[in-house]
């Protein structure tokens, strides 16, 4: 999702009389700074995804440090948790697995006009229940984890999304490019690829991804496609993002 994207907005209060100009003016201007609005300094986000075999759900924050907030340049501290049901075994397929994990990233976010490039890391930790009727087993394991993410809209009508992290666990990489048209004011559409691959195991997506719909007060960005994996036959997949800046 694209995190780093905040709207200014600042509100002032009325005057405050006085026998003189000179008297009146040090308090209104208390009186502005009082109801001034801070800047957004948080965004809070969640995700859900869906294929033929699995169902991946995520939610979390990040939050700014400094006078700006998401606005201005500065460090970010990112959690994030997140669970998955699949099978335990794929052939044949059999049983259930049970993922969690959570990670912490600490990185600096540079902001410049609409653009937006993210640098970040940190250790994740991942839990695993899986059972087959045969056995069950639990595992836990820590690892750390890199990840960028860029924002960029060098054309008026045109928005360039990529984002991508390096993990220790499985030797993972994931990867996705996400280019959009305009529709509407903050509205995109556009394809988007998307690259996963683990030491036994990858994924490929092509699909079609709508970003910036408002509704509830929320920014959403949907997406669906079809993706080949490497243990499964071709099939469609879904996600949904949203986000909410504070």
């Amino acid at each position: 999702m694209a995190w780093g994207v905040a709207e200014r907005s600042s509100r002032f209060a009325g005057s405050v009389l006085g026998a003189t100009p000179a008297l009146g003016s040090a308090p209104a201007a208390a009186d502005s700074t009082l109801h001034q609005r801070s800047p957004l300094s948080m965004v809070i986000f969640a995700s859900l995804e869906t294929d033929r075999s699995k169902s991946h759900g995520a939610i979390g924050f990040k939050r700014a440090f400094g006078q700006g907030g998401l606005e201005a340049s500065g460090f970010r501290l990112g959690l994030k948790w997140g669970g998955s049901f699949e099978p335990a075994e794929r052939r044949p397929t059999r049983g259930r697995m049970v993922k969690t994990e959570a990670h912490a990233m600490l990185g600096y976010e540079w902001r410049i006009g609409d653009l937006f490039l993210a640098l970040s890391a940190g250790p994740e930790l991942e839990a695993v229940f899986s059972e087959t009727g045969i056995r069950a087993i639990f595992s836990q394991r820590l690892g750390g984890r890199l990840q960028a993410d860029l924002w960029a809209t060098p054309f008026e009508n045109l928005l360039l999304q990529a984002n991508a992290y390096a993990a220790t666990l499985d030797q993972r990489f994931w990867l996705r490019l996400s280019p959009g048209w305009k529709l509407a004011s903050g509205l995109y559409l556009g394809p988007e690829v998307e690259l996963y691959r683990q030491r036994d195991y990858h994924k490929l997506r092509l699909g079609l991804h709508l970003t910036g719909l408002r509704l509830f007060g929320l920014s959403w960005r949907i997406a669906a496609g079809a993706q080949q994996t490497s243990d499964q036959p071709s099939a469609a997949y879904a996600t949904l993002g949203v986000y909410w800046l504070r």
